[in-house]
């Protein structure tokens, strides 16, 4: 039993971590329909950026968070600008391929500057952020991951419900046409989608990071695992990427505990293929419906 519960909240932290990820990934697709195959390495830029700031520049870990954040914020502006900009009104499958490549040309970037070997942090988070309760063990990563995650959550629900700009994104989601009817500035959304989905990728680096070590090739995979999350829950479903982010985090740690710790990362794909068959918009995505 205490092995069960033990699992079971290491499933609930690493999944909570893998839904705030997926975020990110859900915000660009309700606003744009793009899929954001660069989302990996979106991961990886904020997580070395963070290194170089804690490690490099010597700078306090407070400080280097918010600034890697503020970067990655600013990177998604400029990758929305340079790149995803110029392509709209172009066929979709056009805009999917430019993020391939940006992955492609993000990665070799990382590859070239720090390689391919694996980094890590100081250490900096106190011991006494751990839980212990009872035979329940909650390392302090853990417990700052589920902290940072909470804060984000409430925020952006904060932002989403009450600030213009989230007011705009909600409504460019909703129905782009009729936004743009009203007057809403869809081209700057689009730009904010990116920023914001940016910010969340990066934050989740540095927490991966904290966890597993800083290692490119293992990051940028990360951002596969949010295509299963995000079927899981329903691609257009922010709430939704939260819960399917908690239900494979789940399914990945119990099937390493009692199965195989080396099918544990074969599971979300078998989940998505498994959704894909049943219900392909996901527990929480909405079904579209078009007339002929």
């Amino acid at each position: 039993m205490n092995f069960f519960m033990q699992l079971l909240v290491n499933g609930i932290c690493v999944g909570f971590l893998y839904g705030i990820s997926a975020m990110g990934f859900v915000m660009i697709f309700k606003s744009s329909s793009v899929l954001n195959f660069a989302h990996g390495e979106l991961i990886a830029i904020g997580a070395f950026l963070f290194l170089v700031l804690v490690t490099w520049a010597q700078l306090p870990i407070a400080l280097s968070f918010f600034i890697t954040l503020a970067g990655c914020f600013a990177l998604g502006f400029i990758v929305e600008r340079l790149f995803l900009r110029p392509l709209i009104g172009e066929p979709l499958i056009f805009v999917i391929m430019l993020t391939v490549g940006l992955a492609a040309m993000f990665k070799g970037l990382i590859l070239l500057i720090f390689g391919g070997n694996l980094h890590t942090y100081p250490r900096f988070l106190p011991a006494s952020l751990g839980i212990d309760y009872g035979p329940v063990n909650i390392p302090p990563v853990y417990v700052a991951t589920l902290i940072i995650g909470i804060t984000f959550l409430v925020l952006f629900g904060l932002f989403f419900k009450y600030s213009s700009q989230g007011i705009y994104m909600r409504s460019v989601a909703d129905n782009q046409r009729a936004a743009l009817s009203l007057g809403v500035h869809v081209r700057r959304v689009f730009a904010l989608s990116w920023a914001i989905a940016a910010l969340v990728a990066g934050m989740s680096g540095i927490v991966l990071g904290i966890i597993n070590g800083i290692n490119v090739h293992d990051l940028s995979s990360i951002g596969l695992k949010v295509f299963p999350v995000v079927i899981l829950g329903g691609l257009d479903s922010i709430g939704g990427a939260i819960i399917g982010g908690i239900i494979i985090g789940l399914l990945e740690t119990f099937t390493g505990g009692y199965i195989s710790p080396s099918l544990r990362d074969v599971v979300p794909y078998i989940v998505l293929v498994f959704i894909l068959m049943v219900k392909p918009y996901g527990l929480f995505g909405l079904v579209e419906i078009e007339r002929v």
